[in-house]
């Protein structure tokens, strides 16, 4: 059975770091920047067998099921379970002969055919965003002027802090990811410590009409389960941004104003840190809860976010984990403390 070579290219020079050795006659060699089009296609340049190193630094030798050229395209198909259809599509762009290699999940993606501002967001000549270290294929910024810092995160995957708290955060989810979420629940525990932050949001990378495309759940119940959650956490905007570059355009922009706005305005200081009163915003909250509950006649109030909690047991000296549910105990040490 022949395979599918990836190798890191060894010229140090090139942008493109990874070689594709294609099992098609005797053999196509391509540069390329990835090890699969997960996220967007990848680029191809076609260079001759002769830059295949005699001692390759192999990356991923996977066994090839069928490899067949139709055409203009190279239909692949790799002996695993997932990531195991693919194409090379020869076409051309801007006037010269160009290579692609995709997948049926990058080809469907949608192209707006619109070009992304370069100018910096808020006026803000360099913008630190904070990557959550558990992020896969992570945002990179690299058409805007951002350093980003990779570490664990409460809550989403995108943030920004100011005087060391948290102002803003993005959850990011692609069409599969949110549907599956909003399925087994997770969304809704994400957005429950989104709402925590003063500015917070969920980007989707794709349009609202894919909703009713996919295959995964009903799409009527995705839609109704997306509808409650945005009426329940009205303060976290569910952004549908209709592909991956626009995703991460928007993430920026809303991070940048977030960062802006938090160092000039009191209001934020006022949700991040100690009310004018004295008390902390966490007392706060459940005071307009027991408000809210007298006016309606209801005995129990909200539960707060669980953000909220975790930052109080760590302000308490109680152990808590960055992310996930919080341990019964934890809880009934609040509930003691705010009787």
């Amino acid at each position: 059975m022949t395979e599918l070579l990836i190798a890191r290219n060894p010229d140090p020079d090139s942008s493109l770091s990874h070689l594709l050795l294609v099992p098609l006659g005797a053999g196509l060699l391509f540069r390329t920047s990835g090890t699969w089009p997960r996220t967007r296609a990848l680029f191809c340049y076609p260079v001759h067998l002769r830059e295949w190193p005699a001692e390759p630094d192999i990356i991923e030798r996977v066994a090839v099921r069928s490899c067949e050229r139709r055409g203009a395209a190279i239909d692949l198909v790799l002996d695993r379970a997932r990531e195991h259809r693919s194409q090379i599509v020869f076409t051309k762009g801007r006037g010269r002969d160009m290579v692609f290699w995709q997948s049926s999940r990058t080809r469907k993606q949608a192209r707006p055919d619109v070009t992304l501002p370069t100018a910096r967001a808020a006026g803000l000549v360099d913008l630190e965003i904070l990557v959550d270290s558990r992020e896969r294929y992570a945002y990179r910024f690299t058409r805007q002027q951002v350093t980003t810092v990779k570490e664990s995160l409460p809550c989403g995957d995108y943030a920004v802090r100011v005087d060391g708290r948290l102002v803003a955060s993005v959850e990011r989810k692609s069409l599969s990811d949110l549907v599956s979420s909003v399925s087994n629940g997770r969304l809704r525990f994400a957005m429950t410590e989104l709402a925590a932050l003063p500015r917070a949001a969920v980007v989707v990378e794709d349009r609202y009409s894919a909703l009713f495309k996919q295959s995964f759940a009903r799409p009527a119940m995705v839609a109704d389960g997306l509808a409650e959650l945005q009426v329940r956490y009205p303060n976290v905007p569910i952004v549908f941004c209709e592909n991956r570059a626009l995703a991460e355009e928007w993430t920026y922009r809303l991070l940048a104003a977030a960062y802006a706005w938090a160092q000039v305005e009191q209001a934020a200081v006022t949700r991040i840190g100690v009310e004018a009163d004295g008390g902390s915003a966490l007392e706060t909250r459940i005071a307009a809860d027991l408000e809210l509950a007298d006016a309606t006649g209801t005995t129990d109030p909200a539960p707060p976010p669980t953000a909220q909690v975790r930052a109080w047991a760590r302000a308490a000296g109680i152990p808590v984990p960055d992310r996930g549910r919080l341990r019964p105990e934890v809880w009934g040490a609040w509930q003691d403390a705010h009787a």
